[in-house]
């Protein structure tokens, strides 16, 4: 089922963040831009080359106005030690949620029933709280920061100007479209 137009559940969790623990609610996300970062678990392989791809463009998310939030089902203690532990991790800057009761990985329809684990998903909730892309990949699969800026981009383009919408490979500055019957079969 698609998460794509929903709004995020209520949530409270614990993370890693600037040294310090702290609490992260479903109220501390609304009013601002944010990327939910699934990934299956800490002190892996393939996790650690995304998270510090996003932590070396953490400066960019933050400009555009976008918080984030990497989230396993591991607690925010192994957060802590791997991110002490590994230089990759230790680039890190934003929140890194603790996920052991699999309620957020739930509420994303992430979580790897039987396993304790959540697939790597990524989620883009616009300031309304309202769920704007999603992407799921299989574990061996990473992603992509600049990708994932690019299409944060064209979501908030699309959501300042109703009625434009961004078209395969769009970047900033370029031309979107406004759909309308005119334009029905001639692209």
């Amino acid at each position: 089922m698609s998460l794509i137009g929903t709004e995020l559940k209520p949530f409270t969790a614990q993370a890693y963040k600037d040294g310090k623990f702290v609490t992260v609610t479903d109220a501390d996300v609304r009013g601002r831009w944010a990327v939910f970062f699934f990934y299956p678990a800490d002190f892996t392989f393939v996790c650690p080359t995304e998270l510090e791809d996003v932590a070396d463009n953490h400066d960019t998310f933050a400009r555009m106005g976008v918080d984030i939030y990497s989230v396993s089902t591991d607690t925010h203690f192994s957060h802590k030690a791997w991110h002490d532990a590994s230089p990759a991790i230790g680039k890190i800057r934003f929140a890194m949620l603790g996920d052991p009761t699999h309620a957020l990985a739930r509420n994303f329809n992430v979580l790897r029933e039987g396993q304790g684990l959540a697939d790597r998903g990524t989620f883009v909730v616009d300031p309304d709280g309202v769920i704007q892309l999603m992407e799921v990949t299989s574990e061996g699969v990473g992603r992509n920061a600049m990708e994932l800026l690019r299409k944060i981009k064209a979501a908030q383009y699309i959501r300042a100007n109703p009625g434009q919408v961004c078209p395969a490979k769009w970047e900033e500055g370029a031309e979107t479209l406004a759909p309308s019957l005119d334009l029905v079969g001639k692209i």
